[in-house]
């Protein structure tokens, strides 16, 4: 009796980080007001950094191992391989330990490159002319014949999500693969989104090879997803375009939420968009979220539970650390400082070290440094994290409490 021996691991990979400069010249338009055709610069003026990471992208599908290249978008960063290659996808899902009914989004460079994966229905017309290139994601069907994409793109779905990034190093690297690709957020499965390569860096070393910076990332959350095959059209995630801007768009005013703001798992269905079914965007630390702006007496939350550490995220009303506090900056990101202190009873004795991070009362502000607050408490040891949640809307405050409610252990009202 003959016996089939398991495949073996993937080997641990030396990874790089490749430095993309901001001044580089990363193509254009080749019409203005035309998102027909990207065009990139000569070949000696591309940086080569970025025709390293396109050539491994084209050259790793041929292998029977592939792996991922991490690049920026504006939204966050993405874990991209060929659209079009199974070996490639499956690279994807291995990298981020990902669920394999979880599907991905396919970018592209310009809509010539979209065309050829499938017709667009003319209710996303005006959609894509006002929000495109962006972060707005839409769900087109899959062709019944001459279908390009790899199946593990699209999990076994009818249809796949689709978007044009802003990040002009986005479509630049995507045109020089010359292949659409896919490209989910760029962590392990379940932690925080990645705005900063070394947020890519935590999570996938040795997992794949190359990671390119283009620094931080402008929005910090990701694409909205919506579905215009249905009526009404529905919005399946929230994200950088909010619900009441595409209900400004002909054929969308009467765009309906269609997301749950907490995992479904269990639920017997594949996901339609990505971020629907599975917990994501957490950090190690148990995240508890008060919404509404509801304060919190830490003291008292601390009470019995042996926390040492605990991180505070505030976004408006919170006052700042709670009782006395040298107030000494621990760390500095993009946006933010990360303010260290100590929580003390009424007789003077210490309850727990306090991290302290302000983002503010912008909701851009805050939906811009949450995923890298979350991780830099991570990264300084909290063993809990109190978020003071934002006004829920139908703007990027609505991504933004979507996001929390899916990372947190807890939610009180």
């Amino acid at each position: 009796m003959s016996t089939t021996n398991p495949p073996p691991p993937p080997p641990k990979l030396k990874t790089r980080i490749l430095n993309i400069p901001p001044s580089s010249p990363l193509g254009s338009w080749s019409s203005p007001n035309s998102l027909q055709t990207w065009t990139l610069p000569p070949t000696p003026l591309i940086p080569p950094s970025l025709t390293l990471a396109a050539t491994a992208l084209t050259t790793s599908t041929a292998s029977s191992f592939s792996t991922p290249v991490a690049f920026p978008t504006e939204t966050v960063y993405g874990l991209g391989a060929d659209a079009t290659s199974s070996t490639a996808v499956k690279g994807i899902y291995t990298a981020k330990g990902r669920p394999s009914d979880n599907p991905l989004i396919v970018h592209v460079s310009d809509l010539s490159m979209l065309n050829t994966l499938s017709t667009i229905p003319e209710i996303y017309h005006e959609l894509i002319s006002k929000f495109w290139p962006g972060p707005l994601t839409i769900l087109l069907p899959v062709p019944t014949s001459g279908q390009l994409l790899a199946p593990e793109v699209t999990a076994g779905l009818t249809t796949f999500g689709a978007r044009m990034p802003d990040s002009p190093l986005a479509r630049a690297l995507i045109q020089l693969v010359g292949k659409p690709l896919a490209a989910p957020s760029a962590n392990a499965s379940t932690r925080p989104s990645p705005t900063k390569a070394v947020h890519v860096l935590e999570d996938l070393e040795g997992k794949i090879e190359l990671i390119l910076d283009g620094g931080d990332c402008e929005s910090g959350v990701e694409s909205t997803v919506v579905d215009g095959l249905c009526n009404p059209p529905v919005v399946l995630r929230p994200g950088g375009v909010g619900i009441e801007e595409i209900r400004q768009v002909k054929g969308w005013e009467g765009v309906v939420k269609g997301y749950k703001d907490r995992s479904e798992v269990g639920e017997g269905h594949k996901p339609r968009a990505p971020g629907m079914k599975y917990k994501h965007y957490s950090p190690r630390a148990r995240v508890v979220l008060f919404e509404g702006h509801k304060p919190v007496n830490v003291g008292k939350e601390l009470e019995g539970g042996g926390q040492k550490k605990v991180g505070v995220i505030r976004t408006g009303e919170w006052e700042g650390l709670v009782g006395e506090t040298e107030g000494r900056i621990e760390s500095e990101e993009g946006g933010f400082a990360v303010r260290q202190g100590s929580l003390r009873d009424e007789e003077g004795k210490e309850l727990a070290t306090v991290l302290d991070v302000d983002l503010g009362r912008d909701v851009k502000g805050v939906a811009h440094g949450l995923f890298a607050a979350l991780r830099e408490l991570d990264r300084l040891g909290a063993d809990i994290i109190f978020v003071e949640g934002v006004s829920d809307g139908d703007d990027i405050a609505a991504a933004v409490m979507n996001r929390l409610r899916k990372a947190a252990s807890e939610i009180r009202p």
